[in-house]
């Protein structure tokens, strides 16, 4: 198995990976200076027709990445995490450590079910969606594609959450939540709509092009002192 992207979720993609007693041959990193990540060889990406995974907790840029490839991808479930026989698990999907997913759940693509989540019965959770770490979802909650459900926040029976939103770490969902949006609190409201896609895919070119100023020694700061000064000469 490949991992695409070397950072700290891609360590506990391995761990779970060496669990299941499968190996992390490589790792994929656009990060060109790195060579290693726990041991294993780190590379630019390529073309492969060994199974992947993508070890990216944004759920946009995991997005972004199949759309921009023709991988074919693996699932990783630690063997810790408790599946009901007759829930399904989409291709790409992570699910961590302690997690618990029951009967007719169907998880998608590229999801992340983390450490102890609990998805509950007939539950829909579309593709490229977060479970963070101990939220709970109770039973019929269906997830929209690209949302992120925050750390140990509750989702009561029945509820419909939207694509392309956040609910903040700790919330208590008594209601529905539309599409593109952040919400929050006990009982969570939304707090400020997101702006779709434009936003987004600007703050994550512009976080790509700091990381590769920073991979690359560029001192941002010194050119800019350095453009003020031959302005006030």
């Amino acid at each position: 198995m490949i991992l695409y992207g070397a950072s700290g979720h891609a360590k506990v993609i391995i761990d779970i990976l060496e669990a299941m007693g499968i190996e992390v041959s490589e790792l994929f990193d656009d990060n060109n200076s790195l060579e290693k990540l726990q041991n294993i060889k780190v590379s630019i990406p390529r073309e492969t027709t060994e199974k992947l995974i993508i070890s990216i907790g944004n759920n946009r840029i995991r997005k972004k990445i199949v759309e921009s490839n023709s991988y074919t991808y693996g699932v990783a479930i630690h063997p810790t995490a408790v599946l009901s026989p007759y829930a399904h698990v989409g291709e790409g999907t992570v699910v961590m450590q302690g997690a618990i997913i029951q009967s007719d759940v169907v998880v998608g693509k590229h999801c992340i079910v983390n450490t102890g989540a609990t998805i509950d019965h007939e539950c829909q959770i579309e593709d490229y969606v977060h479970v963070s770490p101990n939220a709970t979802l109770c039973g019929n909650v269906k997830v929209g594609e690209e949302s992120w459900i925050g750390a140990g926040s509750v989702i009561i029976p029945g509820i419909k959450i939207g694509k392309n939103l956040v609910v903040g770490a700790g919330s208590v969902v008594i209601r529905d939540i539309p599409d593109n949006c952040i919400a929050a609190g006990n009982p969570c409201k939304i707090i400020k709509q997101k702006d779709n896609s434009m936003k987004e895919d600007l703050l994550i070119k512009l976080n790509l092009w700091g990381k590769y100023l920073i991979y690359n020694s560029i001192d941002v700061i010194g050119l800019c002192n350095l453009k003020i000064e031959r302005y006030a000469a």
